[in-house]
Order: structure tokens, then C-alpha cells, then sequence
């Protein structure tokens, strides 16, 4: 059912479309999720991806336009920018929505996609688009070379990209622009898709336009205010159990704190137990990381007690579900620290298991001689930085 008359292009840029690169991809989509991996029953979602799998954008459009008729009942395809529009569909039980308007377009994004969550039913799928900040960096480049295009580019990324993200310059943005007109890092677009509760069972590029087809596992998230700027509060398991915001410099792309479970999916774990693969770690962010910039807004939390200098890393609630349950309440019955154990130990963790071994060794040492056991380490830690580089991942 086609509802919503479409009040802006689907086609946006198709003047730019002969600077896109043929077969353009990002890092991870290859190896992200695929809707032939998945066991997807909508039998108009099965029909519309084997008809439109070559297809550009106008194609897809037209082929939805002809068999419009032929979709089921709970087969809703919109052309809308507000989340409240979808309440309307909440009464005919929808099993797939469909958005012709790209999401780069809509300005409340989370909005519509949490009420999109809300008026599916549960196992229900919204399939969307867009296009994202590295293909219109490409763009950019491919129409204007040299000097000038790297100038329009820079321009362009403290525009599209900056201001709507700075408190004393997000209101100009979006009074100027309306927030018609966004660019957002296809991290992000992963990031918010699973923080309104839709797992990811298909991405891709296609004539330059990025797909991303979510399925409804969970409720959305309301209210947790996700922060975008360069200084970031993330939630951590803390002492005794207890949430702490633990405070960093920015080295990810906005929104990849939500984006744990896909990244564990399809990249895995490398050595340290942390992702393999990590294309959420920005540009400024590895240089950040290398030379421990990043670490040091946690002696906030360091003064404020929560943490203490040397300790067991604050995890995240998804990495700490990945521990052992016994590993789980020793991780709890100390404080998290800024400089973790294995930065201490002769071989680096290769494994989640390293890991935990790790810090078993640390807090039974600690429970035992807490003081001589901080001092030890910390020197041992400072000795491994200055002297075997070890760097912060």
C-alpha cells in the first residue's frame, strides 16, 4: 500500500551520478550483514529484493510504483520525513514499511525511525536509504581535483557535518537548511538504526545509493541523549554494578556505541578482545588513540571516585554480558581504573578469555594487597608504554 504523496525527488544528485565509481563500497560492507544470510519470510520482501537487486534508485521506484497493487495488506510504502505520519499505520498491523525518502533528508531521524519501530509489528521490516559522507566526499573530489576540492570538501564537512552536531551553531543549521539536507557516516546510520531496536540483516551499495534493511527485535531507545561531540559521556558498568558516564575524547564516529552487536557479528574479535576490523574509529580518533589523548578526560571520573588509576576496564553493558558470570561479579567487586591490567602483563591478551584471565590475576592480586598491588602495576604499565609502545586500542 503506497501511501504519503511524495513531496521531494527519491532521485536526489542523479546529475552527480556519473562522478560516482562503479561497484563503490565502504569498509565492512562486504563483510557486514547480507539479506541471503538471513532467514527473511515476508514474502513481499523476498519478491522485491530478487526483482530490484540490479536496479538503480528511479528502478526500484518504478517497479515499486507497477506492482504497488500486488503487495500485501501490511506492506506500507511512504514518502515521508515525520515520525508521527506513521502512527497512522499502527491500526492495519504493518509487517514492512518502506521509505522513498531518503533518510539524509528527514530531520528528526531518530524520531521516525523509533515511531517506525513502534507501528511495525514485532519480527516486523523497514527497509531505507541514503547516500553517505564518504561517497559525497568522493564525489566532490572526482568533480573538482586538486587544491579546490579538498577546499569544498572541508567546507562542506564543517557544514553539513559540524554544525548540526555544535550546541551554539546547531540552531543556525537547521533554521538555513531545515535539516532537509543532512550527511551522515554510514556508521552512524548503523548506529541509530539498532539504537531504535532494529537489528541490521542487510546492507549495501547500490548505483552509489546505500541500502540498510533493519528488522524489529526490541523496543526503541528513548531519552538517552547520545552525545556528538568531541568530549563524550559513554555508560560503563561501574563499581558494585552501578552505571557510570565515563569521559572521553571522541575517537568514533557519532552513534557507534550502539553498533557493538553487529560489530561483534560480523567482524569479530581480535587480539586484546577488542573488535577486528574497527571502521568506527574515526580519522582524529587513531591518532587520539596512539598517542593517549583519548584516555585523558577519565581522570574526571578518576576525581570524582568512580574510578581509580589502575583497574579493570569499564565495559560497556553489551561487553560485559560477553564475561563469564564468575568473571562478571570479580569485574564488579573493584573499581575501574584508566590503566587496565594487560597493559601491565609481558604478552598482550589475544582473546576475550586473555582478557578475563588478566584481570582475574589483577583483582585477586588487588583483594589481597590493594596499595602494593596498584603501585606494582602502574609501574609495570608506564614501563610498557615508554619502553614496549604499547598504545591504546
Amino acid at each position: 500500500m503506497s501511501l504519503f504523496k511524495r513531496r521531494k525527488p527519491w532521485v536526489s544528485l542523479r546529475y552527480e551520478e556519473q562522478f560516482i565509481p562503479e561497484n563503490y563500497s565502504e569498509q565492512g560492507v562486504k563483510r557486514g550483514a547480507k539479506f541471503e544470510r538471513n532467514l527473511v519470510t515476508n514474502p513481499d520482501l523476498n519478491a522485491i529484493f530478487r526483482a530490484t537487486k540490479d536496479l538503480d534508485m528511479a528502478g526500484i521506484e518504478a517497479w515499486l510504483d507497477i506492482h504497488v497493487e500486488q503487495l500485501e495488506d501490511t506492506t506500507f510504502i511512504v514518502d515521508t520525513d515525520s515520525g508521527a505520519s506513521l502512527e497512522g499505520l499502527k491500526p492495519h498491523h504493518p509487517e514492512l514499511i518502506i521509505n522513498k525518502l531518503a533518510l539524509n533528508r528527514i530531520r528528526h531521524l531518530n524520531t521516525f525511525l523509533n515511531k517506525a519501530n513502534e507501528v511495525l509489528e514485532d519480527g516486523g521490516y523497514l527497509w531505507v536509504h541514503s547516500r553517505t559522507a564518504l561517497l559525497k566526499r568522493e564525489v566532490i573530489y572526482r568533480r573538482h581535483p586538486g587544491f579546490y576540492g579538498k577546499f569544498l570538501y572541508y567546507c562542506h564537512y564543517i557544514w553539513h557535518r559540524a554544525c548540526p552536531k555544535m550546541r551554539w551553531t546547531r540552531w543556525f543549521y537547521y533554521w538555513v537548511t531545515k535539516g532537509t539536507n543532512r550527511t551522515y557516516h554510514r556508521v552512524e546510520l548503523l548506529g541509530r538504526m539498532y539504537r531504535a531496536g532494529f537489528e541490521v540483516i542487510d546492507e549495501r551499495f547500490h548505483y552509489g545509493e546505500y541500502y540498510i534493511l533493519g528488522r524489529k527485535f526490541r523496543a526503541p531507545i528513548w531519552g538517552d541523549n547520545p552525545t556528538c561531540g568531541i568530549l563524550v559521556k559513554l555508560n560503563r558498568v561501574g563499581y558494585k554494578g552501578d552505571m557510570i558516564g565515563v569521559y572521553k575524547f571522541r575517537t568514533m564516529y557519532s552513534y557507534s556505541e550502539y553498533l557493538q552487536p553487529y560489530m561483534l557479528e560480523y567482524e569479530g574479535l581480535q587480539d586484546g578482545g577488542k573488535f577486528a576490523h574497527d571502521y568506527r574509529v574515526n580519522g582524529w580518533g587513531k591518532l587520539f588513540r596512539k598517542l593517549w589523548i583519548d584516555e585523558l578526560p577519565m581522570f574526571i571520573n578518576v576525581f570524582k571516585g568512580q574510578m581509580k588509576l589502575v583497574g579493570v576496564r569499564p565495559l560497556s553493558r553489551h561487553y560485559y554480558s560477553l564475561y563469564t558470570p564468575e568473571m562478571q561479579a570479580l569485574h564488579i567487586s573493584v573499581k575501574p581504573g584508566l590503566l587496565p591490567p594487560f597493559y601491565y602483563d609481558e604478552q598482550s591478551p589475544v582473546t576475550l578469555e586473555d582478557v578475563q584471565a588478566s584481570e582475574k590475576r589483577y583483582i585477586e592480586a588487588y583483594q589481597k594487597h590493594p596499595f602494593r598491588t596498584d603501585w606494582r602495576y602502574f609501574w609495570g604499565t608506564v614501563g610498557n608504554i615508554l619502553f614496549k609502545h604499547k598504545r591504546s586500542h
